[in-house]
């Protein structure tokens, strides 16, 4: 008996203490609702001096400065090939030969096309001469001489017809070779040895050459809103797929006017000048393109997200009501500071700018432990923001910038991740 007693008291013991915790725990739970229910948790990260660049991002395509298609002037059978993909070529080189027996041939016969109408030329020649000495003594009718001078020039212009004939066979004979018109490197080859080029309408590919693969270009597809931004000499960075960890250097050399329509999208080409002396970067590569369009150094900025920020307003409280309303609304916001300036002295309407929020704590003038600063922006580069002018209120570096509320999820971790996350560090949430 005494056993089973034991573990009886046992077990109600440890029921005892086990409703013992559980009610300490929930008071506690409760008191600390009861002291942080009233109070906001904020994100907050320091005003600060740095750099700011503003940039524009496009996509293009790499390609030589100087790209030439070489082509064909007359049909033939490809009988030999000189240069192949990747062969650096110099000006004049022979590139590839044609079969030239059908243009031989052509030569052969307009060569007797030629001598036959110098036999022809010559025999008139003769007869012309002499008509002109029987009509001089007055044996032949005049019509004869005129007749016999009239067949002397027919025969002299058969004779340039056919010596005109005969260059243009040697010419087309000469057009069998097919020669680089500029120093590069062969990018593309069209024809192999044995293929018919067909030269009818239109002189068909057979090589394309890049001048100087050391030195490329790159053209961008620029928005028409970013245009206006754009100027020549303003430095760029791009990458490229082949190597995604490294950044290019470059330069703006030319913002062309003819734009491009797609789908109702207007897109002007901007052509970036690219070094290549260690020939990484290939034709036709696309191109992930960031031009910097402005840069400002050691001014004062604030994270992109503090402007977002709006705190929730006392609505028993008119006056904080009209202004929590106007910060909520951006244009409204800024109507309203612009109707507080008119009675402070001066109508400054939109020019006051934005508004962002200092965790000023037990401050003087300060509601709810903010502080509302009004301020004049600059130049963004998507994660802050600078300060250009500051319109209404105090800020100065190291000020804590209000970026929003912190989430539950923040709450729940306590201790030391809550006010890891109350600094710097929930600054960068915010700020995202």
């Amino acid at each position: 008996m005494e056993p089973l007693e034991n573990n009886h008291k046992q077990r109600r013991f440890l029921i005892i203490t086990i409703f013992l915790v559980v009610g300490v725990f929930i008071v506690l739970l409760f008191l600390r609702r009861g002291r942080d229910g009233g109070e906001d948790k904020y994100r907050t990260e320091p005003a600060s001096r740095g750099d700011i660049s503003a940039t524009v991002s496009a996509t293009g395509t790499l390609s030589a400065v100087t790209t030439v298609q070489v082509g064909s002037q007359v049909s033939g059978i490809i009988s030999k090939l000189y240069a192949d993909f990747n062969s650096h070529v110099e000006k004049g080189q022979l590139l590839a030969e044609l079969d030239p027996t059908p243009f031989l041939q052509s030569v052969e016969q307009r060569q007797a096309d030629v001598t036959k109408s110098q036999v022809e030329a010559a025999n008139v020649r003769v007869t012309y001469n002499r008509q002109k000495r029987l009509a001089a003594a007055g044996l032949i009718a005049e019509a004869d001489l005129d007749a016999a001078k009239a067949a002397y020039d027919s025969a002299r212009a058969q004779l340039a017809l056919s010596q005109a004939t005969l260059q243009q066979a040697k010419t087309n004979l000469g057009y069998t070779k097919i020669l680089s018109p500029i120093s590069g490197q062969v990018v593309d080859r069209a024809y192999d040895i044995g293929q018919t080029v067909a030269a009818s309408f239109q002189a068909p590919t057979l090589f394309t050459i890049a001048q100087d693969p050391t030195k490329m270009q790159v053209k961008a597809d620029v928005d028409q809103s970013d245009i206006g931004k754009v100027a020549v000499g303003e430095p760029v960075r791009f990458s490229v797929d082949a190597y995604p960890d490294q950044q290019f250097r470059a330069a703006v050399s030319q913002v062309r006017l003819n734009a491009t329509v797609n789908q109702n999208v207007i897109t002007y080409p901007v052509i970036i000048e690219v070094s290549n002396p260690d020939l990484k970067l290939r034709p036709s590569m696309t191109a992930d393109v960031t031009i910097q369009v402005a840069t400002v150094r050691n001014v004062l900025r604030v994270p992109n997200s503090a402007l977002r920020f709006r705190p929730e307003t006392d609505e028993g409280d008119s006056q904080s009501g009209r202004q929590g309303s106007g910060a909520r609304t951006g244009s409204r916001g800024a109507g309203a500071g612009g109707r507080s300036g008119a009675a402070g002295g001066g109508r400054t309407g939109r020019q006051q700018g934005q508004t962002v929020y200092v965790l000023a704590g037990d401050e003087k003038g300060s509601k709810d432990g903010l502080r509302r600063v009004r301020i004049k922006t600059g130049i963004t580069d998507g994660h802050f923001t600078q300060v250009a002018a500051v319109v209404a209120g105090e800020l100065k570096p190291g000020d804590a910038i209000i970026t929003g509320l912190q989430t539950l999820k923040v709450e729940q971790t306590g201790g030391n991740t809550n006010n890891a996350l109350g600094g710097r560090g929930g600054g960068r949430m915010g700020r995202f």
